[in-house]
């Protein structure tokens, strides 16, 4: 089980290394992606807080990469935060997730990527239910149900 320290110590000194890597041009992605996929996934964008029906949708499932496929989050570990994204407690693996210091905005943030193809999720913060106390809060866009 993960906690904020591990986070914290993949953040600064490198990530867990995943069974394969997908690296695709800019180009490609874009022909791949919607609009918005691109936006959020290879453009580090954020969506609009509240505009999926993912937040709230808590039944069994996995959510895969929307880039890759690579399996990020089970449903076991989804809960409703309230923020307006969804959100969850631990990923899938833990060589799933890469973790990358952001310092953006005026902030200093850990940014949560797919580990496979380096897709924008969004970030993770200390303040998740126990006993993990994470909320890894994802754009809905970078995510597909399985």
């Amino acid at each position: 089980m993960l906690k904020w320290n591990d986070v914290i110590n993949f953040a600064n000194n490198g990530n867990p290394t995943p069974a394969k890597k997908v690296v695709k041009s800019d180009e490609q992605w874009r022909e791949l992606l919607s609009e918005d996929q691109y936006y959020v996934t290879r453009k580090k964008g954020t969506e609009r807080p509240h505009s999926s029906q993912s937040c709230t949708l808590l039944e069994p499932g996995k959510y895969a990469c929307v880039c890759c496929e690579n399996l990020l989050f089970d449903a076991d570990e989804k809960f409703d935060s309230g923020t307006g994204w969804p959100s969850f407690t631990q990923p899938a693996a833990i060589e799933a997730i890469g973790y990358v210091s952001d310092s953006s905005h005026g902030m200093q943030r850990v940014e949560v990527v797919c580990n496979v193809c380096d897709a924008h999720l969004g970030h993770i913060f200390p303040d998740g239910p126990q006993p993990t106390g994470l909320r890894y809060c994802v754009n809905a866009a970078a995510m597909k149900k399985l």
